[in-house]
């Protein structure tokens, strides 16, 4: 279907990918990870003829068609939003633009023309094509009041839709996809997710969402030591078996034989949990192909988040009374009564996303609500990880270790030789501990404040989108320390597989008042009851 045949690309002295040969085949879907730098997007690029590589080459099958969701949101701004889908299908489109134009000069030459291309456009199901998108753009939450205006006229999380739906439109042979669950909500990524999980042809994405790798990828091609292998399986098959392949490696006295038995109880194990779901039975059954010799270790770093307590909190954790807050006259939440107890781990939602930020906010001090109060219980310390973390950046010339060093609690805290080996688990080893703060990335950032987090050592930690920018690598770190951690933790998240493993209460702030209840994220999203008091509370 696609293939790349001894695929280079260097930047300078860097070298990304080395003689890189691999194959993409119909009726896989290929989740391309590795660690932030390692050139995701790289290859998606080149992949699609958007960037030329430094030697080798891309083949697609001739007569097959490639879809890429792009990623400008504006290239489109000046055209209709059904007909941006429409133009999904470069060749449907132009032969469409084409039939039209003639008819718009009809003569008795150009008649017969119009009569071949009207056969090609029928063959290719063009006369669907404005009902196909019009489906298309209504299960992505666009609707149909929209399809006529222009893309300029959208916000930014529908034309985020309307490029998904383009991106989809008419069944390409091979999708490219880089970040597409970004700006989509859990219902439309769970669409997302249905729609690629049967999906014929071949898909190759570039996703931080594991839950959504989880559920459309039949392989991993990972990207490690500048070539790129596939692996049979999905994320959490490739993760927990590169971790148990790791184990094995260190365990040098263990018998050949009995390594080999442990490996293959891992994937009978893993085999019986994912064959019950639709996925592996609509997508090849991928379990089938499972192997032992596919398991290898993985050079991946994982920075070492680790969440400790000075003191256990009484039972008094968080009251909150009546809190309302309106911003430029939208309310964003109002009659919101809370009672947090010890240990809970608590996924905030709300349909409107400015709402949980300002809630955060309000109880950590940093902003006043319009009606209500709250009050923390006198044994609780609070960590807060803000949405927009710029402020603690201002002093550019401040390196890693001397931002740090501002967050230390005691002298021991304060020595270069502590503050360097803590650096070094949150993997900014060696020469990167003396970074200037103004250099960093987004990610970086982050694992900055996650980094002054575990310093502070609270028994309460208050997280708002705290997957944003990360890798793969910490995300998953910080979603097994949450996991582990024995204090309360209040968090938001787009993350799926986060908000599932970690939250044992689901709290949702609406203009209307508070839902709140016991149990996972994935029972919170699939109770109709529930569902059915969502939508009068938004209403």
């Amino acid at each position: 279907m696609l293939s790349v045949s001894n695929l280079s690309v260097q930047f300078g002295k860097r070298v990304l990918f080395d003689d890189v040969n691999t194959k993409f085949q119909t009726g896989n879907c290929y989740g391309i990870i590795g660690a932030n730098g390692a050139g995701k997007s790289t290859f998606l690029k080149i992949l699609s003829g958007k960037m030329d590589p430094t030697s080798g080459q891309v083949h697609l099958e001739p007569g097959k068609r490639m879809s890429v969701l792009t990623q400008n949101h504006n290239e489109f701004d000046e055209f209709p939003v059904l007909e941006s889908v429409v133009m999904g299908n470069k060749e449907l489109f132009s032969i469409k633009k084409e039939i039209d134009a003639l008819y718009a000069d009809y003569t008795d030459e150009n008649a017969e023309k119009i009569g071949e291309l009207q056969v090609t456009f029928e063959e290719m199901n063009g006369w669907n094509a404005d009902s196909d998108a019009a489906a298309l753009l209504s299960n992505l939450g666009i609707s149909e009041d929209l399809h006529y205006s222009l893309m300029k006229d959208l916000d930014g999380k529908q034309k985020v839709r309307v490029l998904l739906a383009q991106a989809l439109f008419g069944s390409p042979d091979v999708l490219i996809m880089d970040e597409p669950t970004n700006d989509l909500d859990f219902e439309t990524i769970g669409w997302l997710e249905n729609f690629l999980a049967n999906y014929d042809n071949c898909v190759i994405v570039v996703s931080h969402d594991r839950h959504f790798l989880d559920a459309v990828c039949t392989h991993i091609s990972d990207i490690d030591f500048s070539k790129i292998n596939h692996y049979s399986g999905n994320y959490t098959f490739w993760y927990e078996s590169s971790q148990l392949a790791a184990k094995q490696r260190a365990q040098q006295n263990k018998k050949a034989e009995d390594k080999k038995k442990e490996l293959e109880e891992f994937i009978r194990r893993f085999s019986a949990n994912v064959a019950k779901s639709k996925q592996a039975t609509s997508r090849k059954k991928m379990i089938e192909k499972l192997n032992v010799e596919d398991i290898k270790p993985s050079s991946r770093r994982y920075p070492a988040i680790i969440f400790e307590r000075d003191r256990e909190a009484g039972d008094q954790i968080l009251n909150v009374d009546g809190l309302a807050k309106e911003f430029e006259g939208e309310k964003l939440f109002a009659n919101i009564d809370i009672n947090l107890q010890k240990g809970d781990k608590v996924a905030v939602i709300s349909k409107n996303s400015r709402a949980v930020t300002a809630f955060y906010q309000i109880i950590m001090g940093n902003d006043k609500a319009d009606a209500g109060k709250f009050s923390w219980g006198v044994t609780t310390t609070q960590s807060y990880l803000p949405l927009d973390n710029s402020s603690f950046f201002q002093d550019g010339s401040l390196n890693l270790v001397d931002w740090l060093r501002q967050y230390a609690q005691t002298e021991e805290e304060r020595e270069e030789v502590y503050l360097r080996g803590f650096l070094g688990k949150m993997i900014f080893s060696g020469e990167e501990a003396l970074k200037k703060s103004n250099v960093l990335s987004g990610g970086e950032k982050v694992r900055c404040m996650l980094s002054r987090m575990m310093m502070k050592r609270a028994n309460i930690l208050v997280l708002d989108e705290p997957t944003n920018h990360l890798d793969l690598e910490s995300i998953q770190a910080l979603n097994n320390s949450l996991i582990n951690f024995k204090g309360t933790v209040l968090f938001t998240t787009h993350d799926h597989e986060f908000a599932q493993t970690v939250a044992n209460r689901i709290i949702e702030l609406t203009p209307k008042g508070v839902i709140d209840r016991l149990g996972t994220f994935d029972e919170y999203l699939s109770d109709k009851k529930i569902k059915e008091l969502r939508d009068k509370m938004y209403a």
